[in-house]
Formats: structure tokens, sequence, C-alpha cells
């Protein structure tokens, strides 16, 4: 079956942002995805079918860990995740898995205002937000599923030194200790999902901080290791980095050094 021509394959932050200025009146789903996360198929087909259902609808196909300044300007920590905009302003969220509650957003927000602004508008509950609140074609990541807007801060009950310190104890817990999305058992992106496969592949005793349950570690290991992705690797208390530096030490050799000293 042809897929319908509301249908759209986001390539580039540049592509997301001409097609979401195209039509301000136009209410857009869109479908964070990555092709690691089964849960993400079965959604897909889903999305598929709400752009037949839906014509007016414009559907984005957005791969989360492809396009990661689209994604974190909508805090997307996990998918299957969707957001439901009109123009630039959001109606709805939905995390997971969840093909009624997804279905119940776009019936409800679909017959809002036309691309030409006629037509009945649609009610919520929730008031919608601006744009601004939401997306900002620089990447720079707003409003969010944690509900916190613009910079993180860190809680009032702990001080910067305080998380610092924190930080470092966590840093230490272990020989090897990954500060990841998630679980080795439920990892919440790819990145983290093949470090845990390749440190188990390497049969490397480690342990794990889901950062994604403490927002002042997040932020605080950002700025502590001068490293602003995760999964971050620790190795005797130091950063060595993400993925893609734990895969070359590994070919060089240099990660069995490390754990022997």
């Amino acid at each position: 079956m042809t897929a319908p021509t509301n249908l759209v394959t986001v390539d580039s932050p540049e592509h997301f942002t001409s097609l979401m200025s195209a039509d301000l009146n136009r209410v857009s789903l869109l479908n964070f995805w990555a092709p690691w996360a089964e849960p993400c198929e079965q959604m897909n087909a889903v999305v598929k079918e709400l752009a037949q259902k839906y014509p007016q609808v414009l559907c984005l196909m957005i791969e989360a860990e492809a396009l990661p300044d689209v994604s974190e300007s909508f805090d997307v920590d996990s998918v299957p995740s969707f957001v439901l905009l009109r123009g630039h302003t959001l109606l709805s969220r939905i995390s997971g898995a969840n093909a009624a509650a997804l279905n119940a957003a776009v019936s409800s927000h679909a017959s809002g205002p036309s691309s030409n602004g006629s037509g009945p508008s649609s009610q919520t509950n929730s008031t919608p937000r601006a744009a601004s609140d939401v997306y900002q074609p620089n990447g720079a990541a707003n409003g969010a599923a944690n509900g916190t807007v613009g910079e993180h801060s860190i809680p009032a009950h702990e001080t910067e030194a305080e998380l610092e310190d924190r930080c470092k104890k966590l840093m230490e817990k272990s020989r090897v200790v990954l500060f990841m999305k998630g679980n080795p058992d439920q990892p919440r992106c790819g990145f983290s999902q093949k470090t845990v496969a390749l440190l188990r592949q390497e049969k490397v005793a480690f342990s794990t901080f889901d950062i994604l349950q403490d927002e002042g570690v997040r932020q605080g290991l950002k700025k502590l290791n001068d490293w602003p992705t995760f999964p971050q690797i620790i190795v005797n208390g130091e950063l060595i980095g993400g993925l893609d530096i734990l895969k070359e030490l590994i070919e060089t050799g240099e990660f069995k050094d490390m754990l022997k000293e």
C-alpha cells in the first residue's frame, strides 16, 4: 500500500523546520522512533493508519537518535514518543506504545482549524503552549516530559558543591560505572543498549545509574565531566568517554589495560 502523502520522513533539522513553518494552522503529529526498539514497529504502523484516516494531519517520522537536535528540542528521552502540535503550539504528548491514547489525542485535535483558518476549533482540557516553550530551530532543549523548561537547575535542597560531591561518589561506587538511560535490562536509548552489550561482551563487571531518574545527577555529570551526552563510562572514578570511545579502547586493547591498573 502506498504511503499517504501526509506521512513524511524527516531527514534533517532544516527539513523539519521547513515542514513545521509551512502551515501554522495545521495539526502535526511527531513520531519519535528508533529502529532498535521493537514497540516502535507497532506504533509506526499505527501512525501510518492515522495518516490515512486523517489526511489533514501532517504525520512526521523522526528517527530520534539520527536527529538529536530535533529530539532534544522536545526533550525526548525514550521511544516511542509522540508530540501533537497545531502550528508551533503543543497540544498533547504521549510516551510509550499506547495506541489507544494516541488515537484519542489525534481524533480530538484533527478536526481543529483547517489550513485556511476555517472550521471548528478543537477544545482541550489543557492550555496549549506557545512554540517558544516547545521547539527552538537552533536545537535548544525546552519544554519537557520531566516538567522542566529551559536550563535545568539544581534542586533547591542541594548546593552545587553537594551535587558535585554526590556525583563523584557515584562515579567511585565500583571500578566500572555506566551512567545510562534506563537500566541494563531495559535500556531507553540505542547508545545505552549498545554500551551494555559491549561491556557484557567483554565480561566486565559494572554498576549502572539511570540518569533519567535523577535530573540533578544528569546535569551535574555533564558539567563535572565536561561531557554533554550519555551514556558516560567511568573507570576507576574517571570518565573515559561514551560509546564510540569505548569501542576504540576495546579494539586497541587499552580498555583491558585500564581494568588491570
